[in-house]
């Protein structure tokens, strides 16, 4: 595995794709998930702009089989056609899972895993450390390790500066629980030399000037064009145009998902009701999360107006 080749492919927009299904019965609708990786190449999204993935926690890998998985993540491959870097989830709760999913993602031609700590158990770092070992020893793929404080066990300081002793480990998804300490800064400009570090906080401007080189972006999914334009504004240094950016679109996004969160759990409802109103392939998240689209669909309409979104559909007649 050629360690910085990898690292270097870790850049741009991480784009997770959202996982559709059929409404009528909830199975997996894999030529839909296909067409909205086309939607997104011919949006912009390639090598030098983005990664996806697969399976991800907005792609709905929590109510899925393992079998599924594995179809979802080689759908996006194969679609993605070796011009956009591909990461394949790999959340789990069981260490023999990890393992299989990291063999499944190198037969596949993924180029990463993302891993979580594992959650429901409030698991011990050195029970994590072992965890992202034995995925490394499995399998030739790059890890990105996910910090998901909020789920399960926290990634401290110190566990990542363990972590980038595995060569498997080329990328560090993060954010931290907000706090006067700068824990969040200081690993980004401690660890940005040695991992590709993919900021989950919308701190774009920030971490972008202390060595992040990748964004969490989920308004690419009905926007791939703004966040090809918002990754080349950070890598111009442009950082005002991109703050107000920010402002004028993510904002928006990210307040009406707060108030959906009132509503129901889960990830990826917002992006998929983004979607259908800009005219694409869509379906509602499986249960438990309840179905959003009636309640928010026209609240979401307005909130894409008003940022400008291109491609929003008339109300329904």
């Amino acid at each position: 595995m050629d360690r910085e080749k990898l690292k270097n492919r870790l850049s741009g927009c991480y784009v997770t794709v959202p996982t559709m299904f059929h409404d009528h019965d909830q199975e997996l609708n894999l030529p839909a998930i296909r067409r909205h990786v086309q939607f997104l190449r011919d949006g912009g999204i390639n090598e030098d702009t983005a990664v996806l993935l697969a399976g991800g926690a907005a792609g709905d890998f929590s109510t899925m089989s393992f079998s599924e998985r594995l179809q979802v993540a080689e759908t996006v491959i194969e679609a993605s056609d070796g011009r956009v870097p591909v990461a394949m989830g790999a959340q789990t709760t069981n260490t023999r899972d990890v393992v299989e999913l990291a063999r499944a993602a190198e037969q596949l031609g993924a180029d990463f895993i993302q891993v979580s700590p594992p959650f429901y158990f409030g698991h011990t770092e050195e029970d994590f450390f072992e965890f992202v070992t034995a995925a490394a020893q499995a399998a030739d793929v790059g890890i990105i390790v996910y910090n998901t404080y909020w789920t399960s066990t926290g990634v401290s300081t110190e566990m990542v500066e363990r972590l980038t002793e595995i060569p498997n480990v080329v990328g560090l998804k993060w954010a931290t629980a907000d706090s006067t300490r700068m824990t969040f800064e200081y690993v980004v400009a401690q660890f940005s030399d040695r991992l590709s570090i993919i900021d989950n906080q919308n701190r774009f401007l920030t971490s972008h000037i202390l060595g992040a080189r990748s964004i969490e972006l989920h308004i690419c999914n009905h926007w791939p064009q703004f966040g090809v334009q918002l990754w080349q504004l950070l890598e111009e240094q442009r950082y005002v145009e991109a703050q107000q950016e920010m402002m004028r679109v993510i904002l928006p996004f990210m307040q009406l998902w707060a108030e959906m969160e009132q509503y129901t759990s889960g990830d990826g409802y917002l992006d998929k009701l983004c979607m259908e109103l800009v005219g694409l392939d869509s379906s509602r998240c499986r249960p438990p999360t309840r179905d959003v689209r009636d309640k928010f669909r026209e609240q979401t309409r307005q909130m894409l107006l008003d940022c400008g979104t291109p491609r929003v559909q008339q109300k329904y007649q």
